[in-house]
């Protein structure tokens, strides 16, 4: 899935109708933890990388806290099958964890956490943010959930990309990326621009 994320970047600096100095990775949850993948694994090929409540982050941690979703089950494949394995489980993990791979991307990031998301839990996106090798920045939602701050931080990725040189005039307007403008809501699909406008790959 990493691989296809590079290489997702790879294809859209290829086409000629887009500016490949203003590609940006976009991604929430699951897409999250891919986009920070992608900007480490294609470090210098990307412009930006908007990261919101990002899954695939602190394995370790979020298995202990981690109320619903995912991560749970490797607790339950831990009870049932591999009690005496933990640490190869958790090893084998960690060539996959966000943490690990945040300290080789050098672009600029915009991440997003929830305070109250029992799926990816705040500590879990805290830890990569923390590690990121570029510049950061981070919108704390006090009260959200895994849905994150979901059209208002919609809102702040288009002042980020404006603020970074990466927005289109008259997108203040806009309410969310959409196919065949700037990127796609569909897992692991990549769409590109015209020149005159940044290609978003969006997982």
């Amino acid at each position: 899935m990493y691989t296809d994320a590079v290489r997702a970047v790879d294809a859209v600096r290829g086409l000629d109708v887009v500016d490949a100095d203003r590609v940006v990775v976009s991604g929430a949850s699951q897409g999250g933890g891919v986009a920070l993948a992608a900007a480490a694994l294609a470090d210098g090929l990307v412009a930006g990388a908007m990261i919101d409540v990002p899954f695939l982050q602190h394995f370790r941690r979020a298995v202990e806290v981690a109320g619903s979703g995912p991560y749970p089950e490797i607790t339950d494949y831990l009870r049932r099958h591999s009690r005496d394995k933990v640490a190869q489980t958790f090893r084998t993990l960690s060539y996959f964890d966000g943490v690990h791979l945040a300290s080789r991307a050098s672009a600029p990031a915009l991440f997003s956490v929830g305070l109250m998301d029992p799926v990816c839990p705040p500590s879990t996106v805290f830890a990569s943010y923390n590690r990121y090798g570029g510049e950061r920045e981070i919108e704390v939602w006090e009260f959200a959930d895994h849905g994150g701050g979901q059209a208002s931080q919609e809102r702040r990725q288009l002042e980020w990309l404006r603020d970074h040189g990466l927005g289109v005039k008259g997108w203040a307007s806009a309410r969310r990326l959409r196919p065949g403008t700037c990127g796609r809501r569909r897992s692991g699909s990549a769409s590109g621009c015209r020149p005159s406008r940044p290609a978003a790959c969006r997982w």
